[in-house]
């Protein structure tokens, strides 16, 4: 390869880099919605794999809970669920990065590679 090659090999590693970072950050604006059970519980998260939110019909909790079960309740387990669940992607990602860091003999994966 010549150093001309060479040099525009990097000019277009750099614009790619740049190109992905970029969509990177639009991603962590846009959100998408999943439901299940006819709509009885819902997802939001952003295109970063990332849950932003998750809500459950109330009418779930009287067939779960206690009668004096309320909406505040209710709000503390979706917060709850929605730290767990992004606690254990989390994991999920570093784990990947350590497992294949280790299937690499150490060499350095290309940053975000696992979302992060």
């Amino acid at each position: 390869m010549s150093l001309p090659d060479f040099k525009g090999l990097l000019e277009t590693a750099r614009r790619l880099q740049s190109e992905v970072a970029r969509v990177r950050e639009e991603l962590g604006h846009k959100t998408v919605t999943g439901e299940t059970g006819g709509g009885l519980v819902r997802c939001v998260a952003n295109g970063k794999g990332e849950v932003l939110s998750l809500e459950f019909d109330p009418a779930i909790f009287p067939a779960i809970f206690p009668a004096d079960f309320n909406r505040g309740d209710a709000k503390m387990i979706e917060d709850l669920t929605v730290g767990a669940v992004n606690l254990a992607l989390e994991r999920a990602r570093e784990l990947a990065q350590a497992e294949l860091g280790q299937a690499t003999g150490g060499l350095p994966l290309p940053p975000g590679l696992f979302g992060g």
